[in-house]
């Protein structure tokens, strides 16, 4: 099977929603946009996966799919979090808010974030990652 020059090495999901990540999850494998997914089910445990590999290129994420509402760490306070990484973490990743929020202030503040590059309504579909590697890959 040969790899889409614009395929992401690996994409992390963060989302406390199980059946949001099989659906995005699943999406992302057959449309083979990342060679990798990994999925955190907290806001806490994406950050801790960055904070591990911070260092380390090849395991950063190149795509973070982002859900604003988690308990403990949401998307916000991910966001916060994020800033205090290194240059190399924040180049590397970048955020795409993956929502069924539908808040017009939470989207205003969170889509004016530096990092953020992107905000998608739920469920992910083959067209919106078609979009994201036109536009941003």
């Amino acid at each position: 099977m040969e790899v889409n020059q614009k395929t992401i090495d690996l994409v992390l999901l963060v989302d406390d929603n199980d059946t949001d990540n099989f659906i995005s999850k699943r999406i992302i494998e057959i449309t083979e946009f990342a060679k990798r997914v990994e999925v955190k089910n907290s806001g806490k445990s994406a950050l801790d996966y960055i904070a591990q590999h911070e260092n380390d290129p090849g395991n950063l994420p190149g795509i973070i799919f982002l859900d604003i509402n988690m308990p403990v760490v949401d998307g916000f306070v991910f966001l916060y979090e994020f800033e205090k990484f290194s240059e190399l973490a924040r180049a590397k990743c970048k955020v795409i808010i993956l929502s069924s929020s539908d808040n017009k202030r939470d989207i205003d503040k969170i889509v004016n974030n530096n990092y953020v590059i992107k905000f998608i309504t739920k469920p992910l579909t083959e067209n919106a990652l078609a979009e994201i590697r036109q536009k941003h890959l």
